[in-house]
C-alpha cells in the first residue's frame, strides 16, 4: 500500500504564508536617526522660507504660504493629509504628487534631508 504525503489544509497553508513573510512594511518611518537643526537648517538652504515663516528664522519670512509657527500641533498637511513623519517626509519631498493642484513645488531632497526637515516642523510647537 502507498503511503500518501500529509496534506498541510488550510490552517497549515496560512501558517506556512505567514510564516514566509514578516508581515507588512513599516509605513511610518522613525526620525530617530534625524537632526532637528539640520532640518532647520535646510527649510533656508532649500527655500522654504521663500513662502513660509518659521518661528526661529528671522529672515525671510515668505508669506505665500501659511506660518509654519506651530507645525507640530497641526493634524492636518495642506488641510486634507495626516500630519504623520511618512506622509510628511513624502510631501516635503513632493507635494504636487501627494495634494494635486498646492501651490508648493516639488524640492528635490534626499531620504536623510526629509527625515531631518520633517523633525524639524514636527517639533515646531508654541513655547
Amino acid at each position: 500500500m502507498a503511503r500518501r504525503a500529509p496534506t498541510l489544509g488550510l490552517s497549515g497553508l496560512f501558517a506556512v504564508l505567514l510564516a514566509a513573510c514578516d508581515g507588512p512594511p513599516d509605513r511610518t518611518p522613525t526620525l530617530s536617526d534625524a537632526d532637528v537643526q539640520r532640518g532647520r537648517q535646510l527649510v533656508t538652504d532649500k527655500g522654504c522660507v521663500a513662502c513660509h515663516s518659521f518661528p526661529d528664522v528671522k529672515w525671510p519670512r515668505g508669506g505665500l504660504g501659511p506660518s509654519l509657527e506651530h507645525f507640530g500641533r497641526q493634524g492636518l498637511i495642506g488641510g486634507r493629509l495626516p500630519n504623520q513623519p511618512g506622509v510628511l517626509m513624502r510631501f516635503v519631498r513632493n507635494a504636487p504628487d501627494h495634494l494635486p493642484g498646492t501651490a508648493m513645488p516639488a524640492i528635490p531632497m534626499t531620504d536623510q534631508e526629509a527625515r531631518d526637515v520633517a523633525a524639524y516642523l514636527l517639533q515646531l510647537e508654541p513655547r
